[in-house]
């Protein structure tokens, strides 16, 4: 099958044809969600949780992001490798971000970096995009502020922040972004983003109707310690193996079965 490109998303999302997206962090779950059909896969800076044990993914390098990021794409032969630029690798400057997306692309074999906020990361959006540095921008809950969010709180339920978020998301969009992923957010929100904008919504969190979703891995096979969020389902209770649960999600995901109402959040 042909390598996942971002023109193969756009043309999916012109088609009606769901995005599946799923996170790993190493050779031998990449090569597995490759194999399944997934579409992309995110190496999120979430691995400061999964896989490192942190309260929160703040601790994250871009070393650490490198190295998972280089050890996915080893496993990787279609699906599109996004990367997170992690904690403190893009705020301070547009050419502080570029130094770090070129090592997450040179050294980690990113294809795309993601970066979280709004309006104050468009001027870093730009500079990235018009130097060749295709960018997944991040709305809603944005973990990287947790502290400033005061905890994993859904976003936008106030009609303040809500068109806080969509003003936001036109403007990402004009800056170059490529693709937008929306956390946390109510569905209906997510919907009418989705509808106003030209590139491909990833939700997580965030209601059926964007143009993909996300999870984090460890999550969909119930197999993080921790409590897992709402938006989240657990794909190995009625799974016979790792590979049936990734493509019992990506079928439920491409059918439209998942996310259901209870994984869902309200305005």
């Amino acid at each position: 099958m042909k390598p996942v490109t971002l023109t193969t998303l756009k043309e999916m999302r012109r088609r009606g044809e769901k995005i599946t997206c799923l996170t790993a962090y190493d050779y031998s779950f990449a090569s597995l969600l490759d194999n399944a059909g997934i579409d992309m896969i995110m190496v999120g800076d979430s691995l400061g949780m999964v896989m490192q044990g942190h309260e929160t993914t703040l601790p994250v390098s871009v070393a650490d992001m490198a190295y998972h990021s280089r050890c996915v794409a080893r496993g990787t032969k279609r699906a599109l490798i996004i990367t997170d630029m992690p904690f403190m690798s893009y705020q301070q400057s547009p050419s502080h971000a570029f130094a770090s997306a070129g090592r997450l692309m040179q050294k980690g074999g990113a294809q795309v970096v993601k970066l979280e906020g709004g309006e104050t990361m468009a001027e870093t959006v730009r500079f990235l995009v018009e130097r060749g540095v295709p960018v997944c921008a991040h709305l809603g809950l944005t973990p990287q502020s947790v502290h400033q969010l005061g905890g994993y709180r859904v976003q936008g339920r106030e009609t303040t922040s809500a068109e806080r978020i969509r003003q936001d998301a036109r403007i990402l969009q004009e800056a170059g972004a490529s693709l937008l992923v929306l956390e946390a957010v109510p569905a209906e929100l997510a919907k009418s983003i989705t509808a106003e904008l030209d590139i491909p919504t990833i939700g997580i969190g965030a209601g059926k109707d964007c143009d993909g979703q996300v999870l984090v891995l460890h999550d969909m096979l119930g197999i993080y310690p921790r409590p897992s969020p709402k938006f989240s389902r657990n794909f190995m209770h009625d799974a016979s193996s790792i590979e049936a649960a990734v493509k019992s999600y990506i079928a439920a995901v491409r059918s439209g079965a998942f996310p259901g109402p209870e994984h869902c959040f309200n305005s």
